[in-house]
């Protein structure tokens, strides 16, 4: 039964961000924050691809013990494209809202990003290993969190300021996305079943992809 519900939501997902993200870089009419926002969302779904599929594999298959390897460099993909959206993120907060100058966020995104995706490449998170260190997770993680944060703050001010109907909700959709998330990071190991978490946790990268989606229908037509 996990096997049939996990695999149908994964793919359910992946189709949807991937041709949403698609629509929109093709809909955009020369709009460059639709056209990130679209080129975001084709990161996000391609992305976590290299994590979900080789998992529906498994469950599909012969069990999670016997893809190790595959799962494990998935989501060493996954960790670096996931920093990326993020970073694209912010690029969409600097269009939507026409921000100049005020490079400090600029710098502390890249170095927050910068940060996290060297602590991904150190030997020492044993990605392809099945009990793979939860301090390794933790370290790589707190930059990760610090960009979030970053990037919920930015959006949250901004919408407000500018009365953003449409964007009014981003930040929200990025809160519950760690909020999901780093309980999984800190307690999967032990409570296996705290990792459905990632199933509202993905519901709310939904969320965030069809935030940009609404606004190109309403803004590009």
């Amino acid at each position: 039964m996990q096997a049939i519900v996990e695999t149908t939501f994964d793919a359910v997902y992946l189709v949807s961000v991937i041709t949403i993200g698609i629509l929109m870089i093709r809909g955009c009419k020369g709009n460059p924050q639709i056209k990130l926002f679209g080129w975001m969302a084709v990161v996000l779904g391609v992305g976590d691809s290299f994590h979900l599929i080789p998992r529906a594999l498994a469950l599909c298959t012969t069990g999670l013990e016997h893809f190790t390897v595959p799962l494990g460099l998935g989501k060493w993909i996954t960790s670096v494209t996931m920093t990326v959206f993020y970073v694209l993120l912010y690029y969409v907060w600097r269009q939507r809202y026409q921000i100049k100058g005020q490079h400090i966020y600029t710098a502390s995104v890249y170095a927050l990003a910068a940060i996290r995706i060297a602590l991904c490449m150190f030997p020492q998170n044993q990605w392809l290993q099945a009990d793979a260190p939860l301090a390794w997770g933790i370290y790589r993680n707190i930059p990760f969190a610090l960009m979030g944060l970053v990037i919920i703050l930015l959006f949250y001010r901004s919408a407000k300021e500018k009365d953003d109907h449409a964007f009014r909700w981003m930040w929200l959709t990025i809160v519950l996305s760690f909020g999901f998330y780093i309980p999984v990071v800190l307690l999967a190991d032990k409570i296996p079943l705290i990792g459905m978490l990632m199933i509202p946790k993905t519901c709310a990268y939904v969320w965030t992809v069809l935030i940009g989606y609404f606004a190109m229908k309403k803004e590009c037509t």
